[in-house]
């Protein structure tokens, strides 16, 4: 799929870029050029120590920023494949400075997309978050409309041999920011602060969610959401699974939380297919034959009265496994304190 290919991933020195790039490094050794595109020049320092240029050839860093149009112009030269992963993403953080977030999160999507079309990229891959669905904050609804912004392109790309579409998933484990590092660095205080007893959440590793990226760059009609089936998990299990002696303070729910993420509504399950592994909603404009899409992968409708929630959601990570995923995935030396 990705061999004699050109690839940029823009936001690629996060926690999701940097394992995208690791892997298709690994499992693309053919690949022509793979190009990470962001803001931070000490990261991509970091990363370019991480993967050594005198071994990786192929990899290019790229400073920019999406709000800068112009910039990504000049980066989308010569590119194949865009993984979209940039975002504000940070609740609070974006509930305080709204404007910033659409600059980045709304803004910057259009103007990778029309930079996309301008410079005969074939595939763009927009990564989305739970949050989006159904948003109560800002970052969510920004999300939402660079979901929708993705989708439509597909609407208006003309003659272009280009497709777009978007990957939705829960909370990645371990990734900066959230949850997981938060309470490893809080359990040495003997006190973990708990939102709320009743919150859960969707689990994703980086590791399956760089595979469902890159599933859908192998299967994408253009203008699908890909959502993947994946566990929940209690807020207080994840608690008992990194410090079990700590004691719990109860702080309440923070500007713009849920007590359970969503990735599909019931409005949106009557539009959705499910498959083995994943879900798809449809793109609301008809762009393709969805029963030959349906047969093609060997997928059904979603039942009518259909959600997909974190709080009712039929598969759930139990304390054993949380700690077999930390030590997997985020930390190999994890030991419960």
């Amino acid at each position: 799929m990705l061999t004699g290919k050109s690839l940029l991933v823009t936001g690629g020195t996060g926690s999701f870029g940097k394992k995208f790039v690791e892997t298709i490094l690994l499992q693309y050794p053919d690949i022509t050029r793979v190009v990470v595109f962001s803001r931070d020049e000490l990261k991509q320092s970091e990363m370019a120590q991480q993967f050594p240029p005198e071994k990786f050839k192929q990899l290019r860093y790229f400073i920019g920023d999406v709000r800068d149009r112009d910039r990504l112009n000049r980066a989308l030269q010569g590119i194949d494949i865009v993984v979209h992963a940039a975002a504000l993403k940070q609740v609070p953080a974006c509930e305080y400075n709204p404007f910033e977030a659409i600059k980045t999160n709304v803004l910057g999507a259009q103007n990778l997309i029309e930079a996309a079309m301008d410079n005969g990229v074939s595939k763009v891959v927009a990564l989305s978050t739970d949050k989006a669905a159904a948003p109560i904050n800002l970052y969510g609804a920004t999300k939402l409309c660079s979901d929708k912004l993705f989708v439509a392109a597909n609407n208006f790309k003309g003659k272009r041999d280009i497709k777009f579409s978007v990957v939705r998933y829960g909370n990645v484990m371990g990734s900066r920011g959230s949850v997981i590092p938060f309470f490893l660095n809080k359990r040495s205080e003997g006190v973990l602060p708990i939102t709320d007893e009743r919150m859960t959440r969707f689990n994703i590793t980086l590791a399956d969610g760089v595979a469902l990226v890159l599933k859908a760059l192998a299967d994408m009609w253009g203008g699908e959401i890909f959502v993947p089936k994946i566990p929940s998990y209690r807020i207080t299990d994840v608690a008992e699974a990194i410090a079990p002696g700590c004691r719990l303070s109860l702080v309440g729910i923070r500007p713009g939380e849920k007590l359970h993420e969503e990735m599909i509504t019931a409005t949106d399950a009557i539009n959705s297919l499910q498959f083995e592994r994943h879900f798809v909603i449809l793109p609301s404009i008809p762009l393709w034959d969805v029963q030959a899409f349906a047969q093609a992968f060997d997928g059904t409708p979603c039942p009518d009265d259909f959600a997909y929630n974190s709080g009712s959601n039929d598969e759930w990570l139990s304390v054993a496994e949380l700690r077999r995923l930390m030590v997997e995935h985020v930390d190999r030396n994890f030991v419960p304190a």
